[in-house]
């Protein structure tokens, strides 16, 4: 178990980079990631003779050009490829392997607790812990949902300028302080592919062999991780939580860790409807007095080298590093000042 806990903190602490890298943005984590990270593409690799196949080229067409979904179309040159094959953003490990067809592309696209995902980002959730559990799993269900009401309770957000052009928010939800917990049957058929997702390109036998874990998306549906429920205490889940909720010191999402889902949505549209209802970003920031807690999931239709930084482990801003260069030199000139008389 201690092992793990400095897994999780080297993975928070992410790759070192130059001083420079750190900036003055105040924004957290998971609302730096909702403005500003677009998600990544998973690829589907297609046989090339499909592209003389009526009835997939039509299949396919609602995933080329401004698809709502982020997947990338590839025709294959290897002549031995007949299936279709999903592989992770950035990776060749492969999602799924198999038919297409109008059934198959469905599940690959969408499932309710995605869609619940969604919903509930951009209602203005700053985490949301998907659990994949097996049934009779409701007890560490409720065990990481207590742990994150109390995390509610104790943890704040970074105070806002206004007037900070660098901390400047997108359209979407109020900035709020809200963790919720979503339970997810790793015995699903219709979540098969999500669980998959969640687990990562690292961790494809955890769903095939029904162990459970939990993984905790931000952003436009950006994992920060997975872990297994078992190595998953209360120290990690803290870690993680409020170095997502922490002040973001970085400018782009590549090299820094996680992996993105594939979701069916216009995050740019569906971010400024939010705002146009009203919750626009530069609202007050409040907090939520409660997670929500475990239940049914709604079937619901919404039409990549900095590092992030801990919270409490900031860089410096160029006005600190400024004035230790200075007086770093004024000591070297004193002192051979005081070596030539």
């Amino acid at each position: 178990m201690r092992f793990s806990r400095i897994i999780v903190w080297v993975v928070l602490s992410g790759a070192v980079g130059l001083p420079g890298a750190a900036s003055a943005c105040t924004i957290p984590v998971f609302r730096y990631a909702l403005d500003r990270w677009e998600a990544d593409s998973f690829r589907l690799v297609v046989p090339k003779a499909w592209a003389t196949d009526r009835d997939k080229v039509k299949l396919l067409v609602p995933l080329r050009g401004n698809g709502l979904a982020n997947v990338l179309v590839e025709e294959s040159e290897d002549p031995a490829l007949e299936r279709a094959r999903w592989l992770f953003p950035h990776d060749d490990a492969v999602l799924s392997e198999g038919p297409l067809d109008p059934d198959t592309l469905a599940a690959l696209l969408d499932s309710p607790v995605r869609r619940e995902v969604v919903r509930r980002i951009l209602e203005g959730d700053s985490v949301v812990w998907v659990v994949a559990t097996k049934a009779g799993g409701e007890g560490e269900v409720e065990r990481i949902a207590s742990r994150l009401r109390f995390l509610e309770q104790v943890a704040e957000l970074p105070a806002q300028d206004p007037d900070d052009p660098d901390s400047r928010l997108g359209p979407g939800p109020g900035l709020k302080l809200k963790f919720s917990v979503l339970p997810l049957s790793i015995e699903d058929p219709a979540e098969r592919h999500f669980a998959a997702m969640l687990a990562g390109p690292g961790h494809a036998e955890w769903v095939k062999d029904g162990i459970p874990f939990a993984a905790p998306v931000f952003g436009r549906g950006r994992v920060l991780g997975a872990w297994r429920l078992e190595e998953l205490d209360d120290l990690m889940i803290e870690d993680t939580s409020l170095f997502l909720t922490g002040r973001c010191s970085c400018r782009v999402k590549n090299e820094n860790p996680g992996w993105d889902l594939l979701l069916k949505v216009d995050w740019e549209s569906a971010l400024a409807s939010v705002g146009e209802e009203g919750n626009l970003a530069e609202k007050e920031i409040t907090s939520s007095s409660a997670v929500v807690t475990p239940g049914p999931v709604e079937a619901v239709e919404i039409a990549p080298t900095a590092v992030i930084e801990p919270p409490g482990r900031a860089g410096l801003s160029w006005a600190t590093l400024g004035g230790i260069g200075l007086a770093v030199i004024f000591a070297l000139a004193g002192w051979r000042l005081w070596r030539v008389r």
